[in-house]
C-alpha cells in the first residue's frame, strides 16, 4: 500500500462540523439486527479500521449495571462497562483524532448516573467535558484541537 495514504492531507483546523466523520451504526452487533451477538470487540475492530463515531445503545441491566444491546430484539447484552473499557483501549491506537460516542439512552436515572460514573472513571482526562454551545457550529473546536479526546453525543 502507498505510505502517502496513511497521512492526513487535509486542513484539520476547521470546526468539527466541516468534516465528514466515519461513523458506525449498531457498532456492537456481530451480525443481523434481530438475533445476533452483541460483542465489545466489535468496537475494537471498527476503531482500528478508522471509524471515529460509534453507537452505544444503553438499557437498564440487572443489578443496577447498564447494558448495551439492540432494544426489543433477541440480540445478546453486554455490560456498558466492558464497552467503555474496549473503546478506551482502542480509540487512539491507529488514529489520534477524536472519537464520538453516540449514546442512545434508554436508561433510568440511576443507571444513567452509573454510565456517567464509568465514562469519567474509564476515560479520565480523555473525556471532553467542555460544554459546547450548539448555537453557532462555527464555534466548534477542530479535530486538531480535539486529538486524543472522547466526545459524548446523546
Amino acid at each position: 500500500s502507498n505510505p502517502l495514504h496513511r497521512q492526513v492531507h487535509q486542513d484539520m483546523e476547521q470546526p468539527l462540523c466541516h468534516y465528514f466523520i466515519a461513523s458506525s451504526h449498531n457498532t456492537y452487533l456481530s451480525g443481523d439486527q434481530l438475533l445476533s451477538q452483541s460483542r465489545a470487540d466489535m468496537y475494537a475492530r471498527v476503531l482500528q479500521a478508522g471509524c471515529r463515531c460509534v453507537e452505544v445503545d444503553c438499557w437498564d441491566g440487572p443489578d443496577g449495571e447498564p447494558v448495551v444491546h439492540h432494544g426489543y430484539t433477541l440480540t445478546s447484552k453486554i455490560p456498558f462497562r466492558d464497552v467503555a473499557e474496549t473503546i478506551n483501549k482502542y480509540a487512539f491506537v491507529k488514529n489520534e483524532f477524536p472519537v464520538i460516542l453516540s449514546i442512545e439512552n434508554h436508561c433510568s436515572i440511576q443507571q444513567q448516573k452509573k454510565i456517567a460514573q464509568y465514562l469519567k472513571e474509564i476515560f479520565g482526562d480523555k473525556l471532553d467535558l467542555s460544554s459546547v454551545s450548539t448555537g453557532d457550529p462555527r464555534q466548534l473546536p477542530s479535530p486538531q484541537e480535539l486529538k486524543g479526546k472522547i466526545l459524548v453525543k446523546v
